[in-house]
């Protein structure tokens, strides 16, 4: 028997690990890396922010087309770099989480196509990747519900970049929002780290309007009709600068007596102004409002006070 003829009984033998089993393998890898790439691709074009088309105001074509179909409260006129940084943050975080996900749902389907051709029972290993899951969930469940968390937070557009949120421990501007983490920079200059699976409860100040809210004490004999009125007027002046005014989305609003103390009374004002913008405007009314008690007479709470154990001299 010649080796021409041992070469081809050993191949007809062997032909199905030779040819056969090799090419439905590479089947497999080159129909998940096309299928990888495309679906990349297309969460890349749907998450990428469009280029500017030149016509001005098109402001929702310009939105990643992703976001489109989400909840979002960011106020239409609010359009700045900040928000736009926020919502292409947003839409890439979200992007990276698809990817991720493709990317390992082809995986495991590639892993367990190849030991199938290759005649290895699946049954067992999927059985075990079943209690290896259940075992990392139980390990790592703190893991996971950061991650769970942060995707819901995601969608849900419950706080982004330079927000003011208050987190519950930690209240600032956000700085960064991650899948696990999430950190804002207090008044003070810190930097806090928080997981999204220990937010309990968000509290945004960013989200389409804010209120500016001024407590103004006077005096418990002052003239109480005059004292408001004198304020609301000092207030609307105050806010009728084009500098003010940029800021507010309201009228000065009196809502009247807040609080009675033994020595003082308190006023409450309020106006309706832009995200981010009522500590500032808070500022203003109340040197504003000082002013005008000052030029009128209205006089501020002077606190009683009472010597205690005091012996007059002789």
């Amino acid at each position: 028997m010649t080796a021409q003829h041992i070469a081809f009984e050993w191949t007809e033998t062997n032909r199905e690990w030779i040819i056969e089993n090799p090419i439905r393998i590479a089947t497999y890898i080159i129909v998940a890396l096309i299928v990888r790439f495309l679906l990349h691709r297309a969460i890349d074009r749907a998450t990428r922010r469009p280029q500017p088309s030149g016509v001005s105001g098109d402001v929702e074509a310009r939105k990643p087309a992703l976001l489109r179909h989400l909840r979002e409260k960011t106020p239409s006129s609010a359009r700045s770099a900040a928000v736009a940084e926020r919502r292409a943050q947003r839409a890439k975080t979200i992007g990276s989480v698809l990817k991720s996900t493709v990317s390992i749902i082809l995986l495991v389907w590639v892993v367990l196509s190849v030991l199938s051709v290759l005649g290895v029972n699946i049954a067992p290993f999927i059985a075990s990747a079943g209690v290896v899951g259940l075992a990392i969930g139980f390990g790592a469940q703190n893991l996971v519900r950061d991650f769970v968390s942060g995707v819901f937070m995601l969608l849900e557009d419950q706080y982004g970049v330079g927000d003011i949120v208050d987190l519950g421990e930690a209240s600032g501007e956000v700085e960064s929002v991650g899948l696990r983490i999430t950190t804002l920079r207090d008044i003070d200059g810190t930097l806090w780290y928080v997981r999204n699976g220990e937010i309990i409860r968000v509290g945004n100040m960013s989200q389409e309007y804010a209120v500016a809210r001024v407590e103004l004490p006077v005096a418990l004999g002052a003239d109480l009709d005059r004292a408001q009125a004198v304020a609301l007027e000092a207030a609307n002046k105050a806010l009728a600068d084009d500098a003010a005014a940029a800021d507010v989305l309201g009228v000065p609003e009196m809502l009247g007596i807040q609080e009675v103390g033994p020595d003082q009374v308190t006023l409450r004002m309020t106006v309706k102004t832009k995200p981010n913008a009522q500590w500032a405007t808070q500022r203003l009314l109340r040197r504003a409002v000082l002013a005008a008690y000052d030029e009128h007479g209205i006089s501020l709470p002077h606190p009683l006070t009472r010597l205690v154990g005091a012996t007059p001299s002789e």
